[in-house]
């Protein structure tokens, strides 16, 4: 049996298989898991191993909210294409890496290990690493969605960063590998419930110079999570600007 066969091709009860992220999520109720840290901390820093493997290796430490996987997050955010395992994950519908938002998958999935483990800190950090790409690395529209409201107000200033440079790429007719403007809104929609004139005002800004249809769409989410003066103008905006799907949608989130 391989080293990565047997440190995630293996439930914990020793039977072989098919798909890793079985063994991944059994972790998350089972201390068992602890057992496989000090191999997967191993094959994540071999240079011989498979891309793959060592892309799994990072999945899983991160999901157990170890700080080998936080930490190599970080590092892989650092230079996004000089990550080992870049590409080798593609988005069928842009054509570009997915990995990154398997990495965010992964460090929102460690939120109660974060806390048992008390790598939590470290967690935050992780995300903030993503967040500082989202205007240039896709994440298939899960970056914002996985934000918790904690990290939210922690990373609220590298969200209003990322969305002004994203805002200024798109203001400057740049080539986008994806779409830019709803990744974007995304991030802006995760910060309603925090600070709902700020979601509002980031969303503005990259809506002006975007208006595909389904960035509008997703940007309606901010007047479905807060009720407040600045969501109610939105929703006016939204209505105003928008086709009749999205007018319907704002109605529906108005209730």
């Amino acid at each position: 049996m391989s080293r990565f066969d047997e440190l995630l091709g293996t439930d914990f009860d020793g039977q072989p298989v098919s798909d890793v992220e079985d063994v991944i999520y059994e972790a998350l109720d089972d201390p068992r898991h602890r057992e496989r840290v000090p191999g997967l901390v191993d094959l994540l820093n071999d240079r011989v191993a498979g891309e793959r493997e060592r892309f799994l290796a990072c999945v899983a430490l991160t999901t157990w909210a170890e700080l080998a996987g936080f930490d190599a997050v970080i590092d892989a955010a650092r230079d996004p294409e000089r990550a080992p395992w870049y590409d080798i994950l593609i988005d069928r519908k842009f054509s570009v890496d997915n990995t990154f938002a398997q990495l965010a998958l992964a460090v929102s999935d460690s939120d109660v290990l974060a806390r048992e483990k008390q790598t939590w800190a470290r967690r935050t950090e992780a995300f903030r690493s993503l967040v500082r790409i989202a205007d240039h690395e896709y994440f298939d529209e899960k970056l914002g969605d996985l934000l918790d409201t904690q990290t939210v107000v922690d990373v609220l200033p590298d969200i209003r960063a990322v969305v002004a440079r994203g805002a200024a790429s798109l203001a400057g007719r740049r080539p986008q590998r994806f779409d830019l403007a709803t990744q974007l809104v995304d991030l802006a929609a995760a910060v309603a419930t925090v600070d709902a004139a700020t979601a509002v005002s980031l969303a503005q800004d990259v809506l002006s110079h975007d208006a595909g249809h389904r960035a509008f769409v997703h940007a309606v989410a901010i007047v479905q999570r807060a009720k407040t003066p600045e969501t109610r103008q939105f929703a006016d905006y939204l209505s105003t600007v928008g086709d009749d799907g999205v007018r319907t949608q704002v109605k529906q989130a108005l209730g």
